[in-house]
């Protein structure tokens, strides 16, 4: 398989390349390094796989390069590019969300469907439901949305939808439930309570703590995505990609705790516009087209974080 894996320099986009690359795939890696968060993290998570022989890194924008000429010899091509988060999401942060998970996503495709391709697996999020009607919530169950990012991922989605049911390009589009492990955003949760529960910074708790999350490690999030690549499926599908059992936040932030062996200092603040109160997926489609489960609960993988982070702290 010859890969082409966008974000590569990301969380999960330098998981997947690495994982390609172990399993002796060749990978196109292609990363714009944008500001959302520190470039030099991002420049740090592909030191394992730049210089790999396998591997070509690209530093390009996927709004400006020859797509035709850069999915020329890819046989799957791995999505995982975009402007993640949910704050910031709102206001005049939209266009660039727009831009760079509607327009990059709409471009891929449109590529695709002209030079020809195996499988896209795009990335999508469960903020695509927003505060579902139930839980867990099923891929049938109707998407809402509770930010902007939410929706530019779902639109995404869409587009996927449509070119496979329009072009017969063959994608594949997971939702994923809130994700973690090391290499982790450093705005995301569990980035900054594994910094809080080894230093003692206070932790910024959004809201009372009873929010309802449904954790994936990323190992298995890598594996989806992998099989997804792989097994047959009808152009067009959409599946969850969750860890397989919910966790309330204010229950976690004791577990770290006792995993760094002091407890978590709290800097309560009030809900962020955009967050929900609850997430949590069914994963039988998952189970059933990709013979996918998750394998780490989430003691081993927020341990697995924690021991990641006392590495990066010195």
């Amino acid at each position: 398989m010859h890969a082409l894996v966008t974000g590569a320099a990301g969380f999960i986009g330098s998981h997947l390349t690495d994982s390609l690359l172990a399993d002796g795939h060749r990978v196109t890696a292609i990363d714009s390094y944008t500001d959302y968060y520190d470039v030099g993290i991002k420049r740090r998570n592909a030191d394992s796989f730049r210089d790999h022989p396998q591997c070509t890194m690209l530093e390009a924008d996927l709004l400006e390069v020859d797509l035709g000429e850069l999915l020329g010899p890819i046989d799957v091509v791995f999505h995982q590019a975009g402007q993640p988060g949910v704050r910031l999401s709102w206001g005049e942060g939209f266009s660039v969300y727009n831009d760079l998970n509607v327009l990059t996503t709409q471009r891929l495709l449109e590529a695709s469907r002209t030079t020809g391709i195996d499988r896209f697996v795009y990335a999508s999020s469960s903020s695509v439901y927003g505060n579902a009607a139930r839980y867990p919530t099923t891929e049938t169950d109707l998407p809402q949305p509770m930010s902007p990012y939410g929706v530019t991922k779902l639109a995404g989605e869409h587009l996927c939808v449509l070119y496979a049911r329009q072009w017969g390009v063959p994608t594949v589009a997971l939702r994923y439930f809130t994700v973690y492990g090391p290499r982790q955003r450093p705005d995301m949760a569990f980035n900054r309570l594994a910094r809080a529960a080894l230093t003692g910074e206070p932790f910024p708790l959004y809201g009372t703590g009873d929010q309802i999350r449904d954790f994936t490690y990323v190992d298995d999030i890598v594996e989806a995505n992998k099989s997804a690549a792989l097994v047959d499926l009808e152009p067009g599908t959409v599946m969850n990609i969750a860890g397989g059992g919910a966790a309330r936040l204010g229950d976690l932030i004791e577990l770290a705790g006792e995993l760094a062996g002091q407890a978590v200092v709290l800097d309560r603040q009030p809900v962020a516009p955009g967050d929900v109160a609850r997430t949590g997926g069914t994963i039988e489609r998952a189970v059933d087209l990709l013979g996918w489960k998750p394998a780490t609960d989430v003691t081993d993988g927020l341990r697995a974080e924690i021991d990641w982070m006392r590495v990066i702290l010195g």
